[in-house]
């Protein structure tokens, strides 16, 4: 239909049927965005409820395994007469079927002193010959001293770091590691506790415990 042809009622006619279908499909539009957003509100508030009880028997169920476990913890060390500072212990039943870990995750945290150690592990590195041989070493405590993303120094790379000052034998070297390793306070964050089960073929199977999981 070519609407050069229509005559100015038909013109009008037509104008006004699409203008009144734009505006049906308009209001359909907002009537459904309405209609989705009273959904997703319902939804929420009826699922928030039960995941929050099912947060707390969760926490519960936690708690009451740590303190299971405390025991058997505290009779370790007594037993083998040792001091308990690790930070996960695993225990397996008598089958060797069902194992479970209790443990803690560690952020990696220093004291202010920490700043003086590297500036005298830098001091040491300008003291260095510019021969390759020690560009090589510069290269590596460089990238050793190297933070993470939340600034931190890695614990793993002082440990790096101490091999090569005592290699080095160098006072001054040993003595900035020596500052960096007691400044470091690591920070426990959460807890947690892993299950896990043998499967036919003898590879150990995690019990998923976390909703992302399940």
């Amino acid at each position: 239909m070519d609407i050069k042809n229509l005559k100015p009622e038909e013109r009008k006619a037509l104008m006004e049927q699409l203008q009144e279908q734009e505006a049906a499909e308009k209001q359909k539009k907002e009537n459904d965005a309405i209609a989705y957003k009273a959904s997703v509100s319902e939804n929420v508030r009826t699922a928030f409820p039960i995941l929050e009880e099912s947060s707390k028997k969760l926490a519960e169920v936690k708690a009451s395994i740590r303190e299971m476990f405390a025991a058997s913890i505290a009779l370790k060390g007594e037993l083998y007469g040792i001091k308990l500072e690790q930070r996960s212990h695993t225990f397996t039943d008598d089958s060797g079927k069902y194992r479970i870990t209790l443990g803690v995750n560690v952020n990696d945290a220093y004291d202010d002193t920490v700043e003086t150690g590297i500036q005298i592990v830098k001091e040491y590195i300008a003291s260095l010959a510019q021969d390759e041989n020690s560009k090589l070493l510069v290269a590596g405590i460089l990238r050793l001293l190297s933070r993470d993303q939340k600034g931190m120094l890695k614990a793993s790379r002082v440990l790096q770091l101490q091999q090569l000052a005592e290699q080095s034998r160098n006072d001054r070297f040993l003595e900035g590691v020596a500052i960096i390793k007691n400044a470091y306070k690591p920070v426990e964050s959460k807890s947690y506790i892993k299950a896990e089960y043998k499967n036919d073929e003898g590879a150990w199977v995690s019990l998923p415990l976390g909703i992302t999981e399940a």
